[in-house]
């Protein structure tokens, strides 16, 4: 399967706090990651699969490294599908899971901005299938962290190439930033979607 890049060029001059250029080097960094993915894919279908091993191998570092960029892909899709300029509302099904999981949208919040804090990579706000509650988790890469049974509803990215441009090494501006674009429309509609 090949894997396009989508245009998220409609984000731009749209999202208060972060600038145009902010976005574009961003952008250019997901084609990466999609250019990436589909190179690995390519070549899995032609490497000698029978010279795998852990220690080195021409198909052994490729299925290292096929998550990363799979996940490069599709967390920065989701990141910035989960943005917008105008403020939204959460549904009402949303609010009460994060009420239920949390205690409140403040300590939402906080438990979001505490794990922002905790890791390099990013943060996701999951549906967790276990004990049927949202939760976050950090993964210090893009591939790294992630438990099973989880379903994404939110992608934050605390790299610093998501905001460095714009606010150097001041995460927790970002963070305000980021907070203020969150579009809880698609968050309601991925969480009516389990």
């Amino acid at each position: 399967m090949a894997h396009s890049a989508k245009d998220f060029t409609g984000l731009l001059g749209k999202l208060p706090g972060l600038s145009d250029a902010q976005l574009s080097a961003h952008f250019k960094l997901y084609e990466g990651y999609v250019k990436k993915i589909n190179e690995i894919e390519e070549k899995l279908m032609t490497v000698d699969k029978s010279l795998a091993n852990y220690s080195f191998g021409e198909y052994s570092e490729l299925k290292r490294r096929e998550a990363v960029a799979f996940n490069g892909t599709y967390l920065h899709e989701m990141y910035f599908e989960n943005m917008v300029g105008t403020p939204t509302e959460a549904s009402a099904a949303l609010k009460a899971a994060i009420e239920g999981s949390f205690g409140s949208l403040a300590d939402w919040e906080k438990d979001m901005r505490a794990s922002a804090a905790s890791t390099p990579g990013w943060v996701l706000l999951t549906f967790n299938k276990m004990d049927k509650k949202l939760h976050h988790y950090i993964m210090y890469e893009h591939h790294m962290n992630y438990p099973v049974h989880q379903v994404p509803l939110m992608a934050l990215d605390c790299w610093e190439h998501a905001f460095m441009i714009d606010y150097g090494i001041d995460k927790a501006s970002y963070l305000n930033t980021f907070v203020k674009a969150i579009d809880w429309k698609v968050l309601s509609e991925r969480f009516a979607q389990l």
